[in-house]
């Protein structure tokens, strides 16, 4: 646990300065042990591994760097880990480096690496790079999978392209494989996501969630042992919207109603009020955004009062659903509901994620009019326990309170100036940065 610290904790440089740091000025064999974090496959499996826990995946690279520079000889394994950490971090320049220090090594990327990166294609809305894996597994005479197909219709779907989404489904159709609920799925998600959106958009959808009815299993068992001993759910493999909520208590989620979440989750992001299902949590968010993105702010807050009254168990995402929602257009009423929401929220003792408070934060410091309380009113509840934002939404809440007539010794601005400040050293900013 020290030694992991010792790379989590400390101050982001180069791998060249660390190297230089350890190797280059005298040291004792006990005092360069000290300093090392990891020194053997082992070790640095577990660096990989809490880097990823800790969605650290900017740091990946850092660490095959330091183990290059130790002289540990990567094994497929780690490999594997690596690009699993790309993977769910979205970071498609890091995932081909790893594929392609493989190859150099003369290590053959396995179907399911292959899968692994057209899932970050997808993640990433690359259509175009996912096309080309797969040509280029068929050139090395890797036999794509079930989930290889699905990957790709849902990285293809995640960039709006229906043409290939409904090309892929032709040749799985020819292939013998039936449609399962995440070829669904990406069905109904190349259609939200096509530009321009089409009049029959809606009708379409609804349309596929009457078909999916009859959906069929596609090599559930043999391509999932590995993904499952990598931690990998099938919903994060194809990039479905449930993914991080997978793991949560019963109720919250059923899986077996994919279908109706993407639907509704499409509904909302297109601000059209669906309604149908409601048996799981992360159904009725989605009914709450559908009303909440549509301006339609009372619906919203009476689908949440209903089920806060039901005697049902209270989640910490309905709250943050109703206060992202009733954020949208930034009206008055809306902004008063979402810092009203947030304060009874805390007195129920529930607390923000990094993730949820960074989310709403960002959404939060667009507010161009009114007292900025909400963002500020986030801030503080991120601070009290100790929380630092992500570096988007710590720049987002800083230019907006720069654009207000703030005195340059106000203690709240010094306080986000110097986060901001921190934060800009270490990540930098452009299209690069995590």
């Amino acid at each position: 646990m020290k030694k992991l610290l010792q790379i989590v904790a400390g101050q982001r440089c180069s791998p060249l300065l660390r190297a230089l740091g350890r190797r280059y000025f005298a040291a004792s064999t006990e005092e360069y042990a000290k300093r090392n974090y990891a020194s053997n496959v082992s070790e640095y499996t577990t660096v990989v591994s809490s880097l990823t826990a800790q969605r650290r995946h900017f740091l990946l690279r850092d660490a095959y760097d330091d183990m290059m520079l130790d002289g540990v000889q990567p094994s497929r394994d780690i490999f594997h880990s690596l690009i699993v950490g790309t993977m769910k971090g979205a970071r498609l320049q890091d995932a081909f480096f790893f594929i392609d220090q493989m190859k150099t090594m003369g290590l053959v990327p396995d179907v399911a690496l292959y899968n692994f990166l057209v899932s970050t294609c997808g993640k990433c809305k690359n259509s175009d790079q996912a096309i080309h894996i797969l040509e280029e597994m068929k050139k090395n005479e890797v036999k794509p999978t079930g989930q290889t197909y699905i990957c790709l219709l849902n990285a293809c779907a995640a960039s709006g392209r229906t043409d290939r989404v409904y090309a892929i489904v032709r040749d799985m159709t020819a292939a013998g494989l039936g449609l399962n609920k995440f070829c669904y799925a990406g069905l109904i998600a190349a259609h939200k996501n096509k530009i321009p959106l089409t009049d029959d958009t809606a009708s379409k959808i609804i349309e596929l969630v009457e078909q999916s009815k009859g959906w069929s299993s596609i090599e559930a068992t043999r391509d999932m042992a590995e993904n499952v001993m990598m931690g990998v759910s099938e919903e994060e493999l194809y990039n479905i919207p449930t993914a991080e909520y997978v793991h949560r208590r019963a109720g919250f989620l059923n899986r077996q109603l994919t279908v109706y979440h993407v639907a509704l989750h499409a509904f909302a992001d297109l601000r059209n009020v669906e309604e149908g299902k409601t048996p799981d949590v992360f159904l009725i968010m989605q009914t709450m955004r559908c009303y909440l993105h549509s301006g339609n702010i009372d619906r919203g807050l009476q689908i949440f009062e209903e089920y806060m009254n039901s005697g049902k168990p209270a989640m910490v995402e309905l709250y943050v659903t109703l206060v992202e929602g009733a954020m949208v257009g930034y009206t008055p009423k809306g902004m008063e509901l979402a810092q009203d929401t947030l304060v009874k929220m805390n007195a129920r003792g529930f607390f923000l994620s990094p993730k949820m408070g960074s989310e709403l934060l960002l959404v939060a410091s667009g507010e161009k009019t009114g007292g900025y309380t909400t963002a500020n009113y986030i801030w503080d509840l991120m601070q009290a326990r100790k929380i630092t934002p992500s570096f988007p939404a710590v720049e987002a809440y800083y230019n907006g309170l720069r654009e207000r007539e703030i005195p340059e010794d106000d203690a709240r601005l010094l306080l986000v100036s110097r986060a901001y400040d921190n934060q800009r050293l270490r990540f930098g900013t452009g299209p690069g940065r995590p």
